[in-house]
């Protein structure tokens, strides 16, 4: 797998005519810091990290004129380990994080076939979340977007030009299952406006739990409502989820971070966030959330998260950051204080790290 990438990556800087034709960009983040989980039941850890504020990735897109106001477009991307120097996949995957190929149009939208981000995380992620997903605040911690939540394979992929603020996406993953085409299939939308200081966005997410041999086992409703606005002295950010059904709420984080009983996901809950960004100076923001996660079940495991955070732009491509989180479980809850990349190990983590675009 890796001979294979540094293949590819010879072949796209040494094919300058490849370049010129399709006009090809690499581009890539390399994000690297010290991360000190704390309050797990196996102890203390702190460990050098890949991705806690930005998951490290390296990768391809490109689009050719078709003529008339139509292109081809693709995207190629990998996720990096470079605290190891390793691939960061799954299933030995060697484009884990986004796959597709598709036609964009300005006046008639963008179709994309392939792996791809759910409307649903991509609402939270840049409408609803201050920490845009990442660093210990990162709202993937409470919030259900873990596994496929986050990205779906076979996805068939609409969205919308801009239409007087207004843009919409649409999303099918076929489930591929033998004589049920229903079986394993996630649906998903998002509706969003935007208009000078206001952004405000609706997302809808549906997963057949069944599979080829399990008719029975359900499905998994999410729904998404997120709005920021901006003040310029400090952005105001919310977000409101109701999850509900089998996987409605998968784990970000291993089921026995405090107990050697696992903890069970949630079927029933609501998640509720509360945030706030503000410049500090010329390259400094300050970032802050609170969230509520609030379970329905009869035990009523709850949980809570405050976060804060600290970015620094060294220039317009590398900057350092800062941050810290705690949870508060109830219950026998077992929810992990993680960033964008690790799910961490305990209810508290601090971070501190440097990230580079390229």
């Amino acid at each position: 797998m890796k001979k294979s990438l540094i293949a590819i990556a010879v072949l796209a800087a040494t094919s300058s005519a490849a370049f010129a034709q399709s006009n090809v960009t690499i581009y890539g983040i390399l994000d690297a810091g010290i991360v000190a989980d704390r309050g797990g039941k196996d102890g203390n850890v702190t460990q050098l990290n890949s991705g806690a504020a930005s998951a490290s990735r390296i990768g391809f897109k490109g689009t050719e004129d078709l003529g008339g106001g139509l292109n081809a477009i693709f995207k190629l991307e990998t996720g990096a380990k470079i605290d190891k120097g390793t691939l960061d996949n799954d299933n030995n995957r060697l484009f884990n994080r986004e796959a597709y190929v598709g036609l964009s149009s300005k006046t008639a939208g963008t179709l994309t076939l392939g792996r791809q981000y759910t409307p649903y995380y991509e609402t939270l992620r840049d409408v609803g979340d201050p920490f845009a997903m990442g660093m210990a605040g990162t709202a993937k911690n409470l919030f259900p977007v873990a596994s496929f939540m986050t990205r779906n394979d076979n996805a068939v992929v609409y969205k919308t030009p801009d239409l007087a603020g207004f843009t919409g996406s649409v999303s099918y993953s076929l489930g591929e299952v033998a004589g049920d085409a229903s079986a394993t299939r996630q649906v998903g939308g998002a509706l969003a406006y935007k208009n000078g200081p206001l952004n405000v966005a609706v997302a809808y997410n549906m997963k057949n739990n069944d599979t080829s041999t399990l008719k029975t086992a359900g499905v998994g409703h999410n729904t998404l409502i997120a709005a920021n606005y901006d003040f310029q002295v400090v952005k105001v950010f919310g977000a409101y989820s109701k999850d509900s059904g089998l996987n409605s709420a998968p784990l970000n984080s291993t089921a026995t971070a405090f107990s050697t009983v696992p903890f069970v996901a949630s079927q029933d809950s609501t998640d509720a966030l509360i945030g706030v960004s503000a410049p500090v100076g010329t390259a400094g923001t300050v970032t802050a959330s609170y969230i509520n996660k609030n379970d329905k079940e009869v035990f009523n495991r709850d949980a809570s998260q405050w976060a804060i955070g600290y970015n620094y732009a060294l220039s317009k491509r590398t900057s350092t950051y800062v941050a810290y989180a705690k949870i508060k479980n109830k219950n026998g809850a077992g929810y992990t204080v993680g960033n964008n990349t690790d799910a961490g190990t305990g209810d508290k983590a601090f971070n501190v790290g440097v990230k580079h675009s390229f």
